[in-house]
Parts: C-alpha cells; structure tokens; sequence
C-alpha cells in the first residue's frame, strides 16, 4: 500500500515537473515570436513612413454611427402605453490630399447628422417621422505653394452650414490668403490676414458679411487602431468683433474589429450673429452663450 502511495505521489510530481516544464518551454517560444512580430511591425512602419513622404494622393475616412429604435403596444405599466421611438446620427470625417514637392492641395469634409422620433400613437397631434436635430456640415480646400519644407503661399475655401434644415440660411463662405504652416507631419496651421466671411441668409437679419483675419488648425492623425482628429477655425473681423466666430470640432474612433469600433465626436461653436438672429435681438444685446454637441457610437474605418 505505501509503495502505492509512493509511487503515485513521485508520478504525480514527476508529470507537474513536466508540465511545469512545457509552458515555460511555450512562454518562451511566445516571447521569441512576439518580439520577431514586433521586430516586423517597426520595419513595416519605417516602410509606410516612406511611402507616406512620397508625392502624390492620400485619401481616407472614418465615422460614427449611433442608433436606437423602439415600439410599446399597450404596455400599460407605463404613462403612455403605445409609443415608438428612434435616434439615428452619423458623422463622416473625410480627407483626399495632394501632396506634392513644390505645391499641396488639402480638402476635408465634416459632417454630423442625427434624427429623433418620438410618436405617442394615442395622441393624434403626434408626428410619427423623424426630425433633425445635430445637423453640422463643414468642408474646406486649402492650396498651397511651398517656400520651405514647413512654410507656404496659401489659398483657402471654407463652406459651413447646415444641410437639414436651413440650408445656407446661414451659410458660410471664407475665402482668403497668406501663409501656411506645417511644423509636423500631420499639423496644418493656416495663417491668413486677408479673409472675407461672406455671410448667407435670407430676408432681413443680423447676418453680415465683413473682411478679416482667418486662423485654421487641423491635426489629424491615426495611431494603430486609433483615428483622431481635431479642427479649430477661427474668424477675426477688422470691421466689428461682434462678427467674429469660431468653431472647433474634435472626432475620435477606436478600431476593434474589421473597421468597425467605438467614436465620439463633440463640437464647440461661438458666434453672436447665430445667437442674436435666434433670440430675435441686436448683435450688442445677444446671450452669447457656448454652443456645443456631442455623439456617440459604433464607428466605421472606410
């Protein structure tokens, strides 16, 4: 009986010993692999670097998508038991840029869009479609002729508006030049002193067109599985500062599969010309409070 318990308990150590053995072997084997992959990702890396700096095109999007939808049929526990509802939005942020050894031409689009219904089925004054609600378009060309590798002579458009609802009413329209900086790769600072903001609307408004100075920041950027970018366009005017305004737009989109992920965008807006036409006031007695959106959801790398 003891040479029975012996001789289990010294198999029993025996097969731990080998076991133990084998996933130290297999860790190692691991470790080997990893670092022959990481080795392999650093030279592809250099080699998408190079690429990157060569002339030509580069062209790329991602986006946010967020949705819900829902329907009660006579679900009394509730103060309205027949109701449906819905949020559906969407954000595109896209990019097509030349780039070129004497010159540059860089083109962006932003758009965020979201609709929301909500239908009480028992209440006939209810509407059962969809209404906009964030509704944000913004797209700009800048040209360029370069001085140096981080300076140019540039040109810029820049349209803003909404496309929902309103459209060009207002609308934006800069056009302007001066000089362009690019102190990294993936930094734009556009430098313009002479702008005009030309300025859309219809019938009699606040809404004014006027000569000024342009600043834009762009950085924009992908780093593994993370999309980023964020976009700063300031409006300065000579004439009267009650026509000043700025916008900054920020987009996120993390990758977790096949292209699709999480994202969140969040928007930041001053502008006393929107906020007096919406309080029915002058540009001097506005509220010019700090207009602002977010939206959040699934994301998709085109």
């Amino acid at each position: 009986m003891n040479r029975k318990l012996i001789l289990s308990t010294l198999m029993l150590i025996a097969f731990s010993y080998g076991f133990s053995q084998t996933k130290e072997e297999l860790q190692a084997q691991k470790a080997e692999k990893q670092a022959a992959a990481n080795a392999l990702q650093s030279e592809a890396d250099a080699i998408q670097a190079q690429i990157n700096a060569l002339p030509g095109w580069r062209t790329g999007a991602f986006g946010t998508i967020g949705g819900s939808l829902s329907k009660f049929n006579k679900w009394y526990g509730q103060g309205t038991p027949n109701i449906s509802s819905g949020n559906i939005g969407f954000t595109v942020n896209a990019f097509a840029n030349l780039i070129e050894d004497k010159f540059f031409w860089r083109n962006s689009l932003n758009t965020n869009l979201n609709w929301v219904k909500l239908d009480n089925e028992d209440d006939s004054t209810d509407s059962d479609s969809f209404k906009s609600t964030t509704d944000v378009f913004n797209l700009t060309s800048l040209y360029g002729r370069k001085l140096s590798d981080k300076w140019a002579v540039s040109g810029l458009l820049e349209y803003r508006t909404t496309i929902l609802n309103n459209f060009n009413d207002p609308g934006y329209l800069d056009l302007g030049v001066g000089f362009t900086w690019t102190p990294i790769t993936d930094l734009v600072v556009v430098i313009h002193p002479a702008n005009y903001n030309f300025v859309f609307s219809s019938g009699d408004t606040v809404f004014n067109s006027s000569l000024g100075a342009k600043i834009v920041a762009d950085y924009t950027r992908q780093i593994g599985a993370v999309n980023f970018k964020t976009n700063l366009s300031a409006f300065q005017s000579y004439e009267d500062s009650n026509l000043s305004n700025w916008t900054w737009i920020n987009s996120f989109g993390y990758t977790l599969w096949k292209g699709i992920g999480v994202g969140f965008d969040f928007g930041l807006r001053s502008n006393r010309q929107e906020a007096a036409n919406f309080q029915e006031t002058t540009l001097e007695d506005a509220d010019n409070d700090l207009q602002s959106y977010y939206t959040f959801g699934l994301s998709y790398k085109f």
